[in-house]
């Protein structure tokens, strides 16, 4: 295979930003990160004119986009989806569930089964995210209630049992049941996640000493500190904070959570326990109007407006319509976070968290080669999955040169 080398880009690595940097794949992997070049002869150079050379981004959390949406449980409905990510330099995904039918929930499984093995063209396929069914009534948010319930044993170790893709499980602690349920995601090696949950803060601890160690979405579908005959209560969002071990995401599209406050969950839990995630519905990347979250069957109507997916009577949003790039532009142009940090919360983190970091979520040699590059208003130039170039911007053409070009 090729060697390719890209030139003249801000490289961000995992510590800095080398400001005339050189990157080489090789076979598909990442073979040298350094302001020089390794001297080794490259088939393909890439120039970046100056532009930012990142790590792929990583999003797990996300349940569609391009209009599809996972829960259609169809390869293509998966397939688009990734593509329409991958447009906007997301490498990595995580597809998400919403509480739904068991049927359908088991259709989606084998939908991502196959689509894993014929994705050539979209973001890679890191396995699945069940979000519910197992939360709290009051903080449903844009689940639909006909088919939250209690954590029930045998119902959960049959859907463990239909695959083996499941990385991550998103449950309200205090339900009865929800801490048996942690100890068998535990044993399993599945991210125990809390969310859409009235739990306060000695329900948390006693989560966490059951295997859950990472927070859905954090200030959506919970409490934050709260009255009792008088006396105040830690509700999930202090608990998160107080917590060190706890890692948190969120949506920062600039319309879920305000740049102060985005600014206030970095200062507090840093970029190495935060990461960013889309919570993207199938309306990333479309034009406003009416839109289904969920599948086409069972799903719910939102509105598509002022850059943000709303329930239909506009007193809560039913999701975003985010795409990752844009995240990393809030953090970075409205929230004042450094670049660094945001690409690392866009990348390393969430690699991170669902100990995927070994293989991707920064520019460190044996990786595997997924690559962006992008402009100051983070403007994806080019997806590279793999060290394969899978998008490149129209309006930004990428000068590539080979050595047969050079002879010419």
């Amino acid at each position: 295979m090729k060697r390719t080398k890209i030139v003249n880009g801000q490289v961000i690595t995992p510590y800095r930003i080398l400001s005339d940097g050189v990157v080489e794949i090789q076979e598909g992997k990442i073979d040298y990160v350094g302001e020089r070049g390794s001297g080794l002869p490259c088939e393909e150079e890439i120039d970046a004119r100056g532009n930012f050379v990142s790590p792929g981004f990583v999003d797990i959390h996300t349940h569609g986009g391009g209009g599809h949406d996972f829960m259609d449980g169809t390869p293509e409905a998966i397939l688009g989806a990734a593509e329409l990510h991958a447009r906007y330099g997301t490498t990595s995904i995580v597809p998400t569930t919403l509480t739904c039918p068991n049927e359908e929930l088991k259709d989606l499984m084998a939908a991502f089964r196959i689509a894993r093995q014929t994705n050539q063209a979209g973001a890679k396929l890191l396995g699945l995210h069940l979000e519910g069914p197992y939360f709290a009534h009051r903080q449903a948010g844009g689940q639909d209630v006909r088919y939250l319930r209690q954590p029930d044993r045998e119902e959960y170790l049959e859907i463990l049992s239909w695959s083996d893709d499941i990385l991550r499980w998103s449950i309200a602690p205090e339900l009865d049941g929800a801490l048996e349920l942690g100890d068998e995601l535990a044993r399993r090696g599945i991210l125990a996640a809390m969310g859409h949950s009235d739990a306060e803060y000695d329900t948390v601890v006693e989560a966490c000493e059951h295997g859950y160690r990472h927070v859905t979405h954090l200030y959506s579908g919970m409490d934050g500190v709260h009255r009792r005959n008088a006396y105040r209560f830690l509700g999930m969002v202090e608990s998160a904070y107080l917590i060190d071990a706890l890692t948190v995401e969120i949506i920062a599209d600039g319309c879920h959570l305000p740049p102060e406050l985005i600014r206030l969950i970095y200062n507090i839990k840093g970029p190495g326990k935060t990461a960013l995630i889309t919570d993207s519905l199938r309306g990333a990347g479309m034009p406003d109007g009416l839109s289904i979250s969920g599948s086409l069957k069972h799903g719910q109507t939102v509105i598509i407006e002022d850059g943000v997916a709303k329930m239909p009577d506009r007193t809560a949003f039913a999701g975003s319509v985010a795409t990752t790039n844009r995240l990393v532009s809030t953090v970075v142009h409205k929230a004042g976070i450094p670049l660094l940090d945001a690409v690392r919360m866009a990348s390393l983190t969430p690699a991170q968290i669902l100990k995927q970091d070994g293989a991707i979520g920064s520019l460190t040699r044996g990786k595997q080669a997924d690559i962006l590059i992008f402009d100051e208003a983070i403007q994806i130039l080019m997806t590279m999955i793999d060290g394969r170039i899978i998008y490149q911007s129209e309006e930004a053409v990428l000068k590539k040169t080979t050595q047969n070009d050079e002879k010419k």
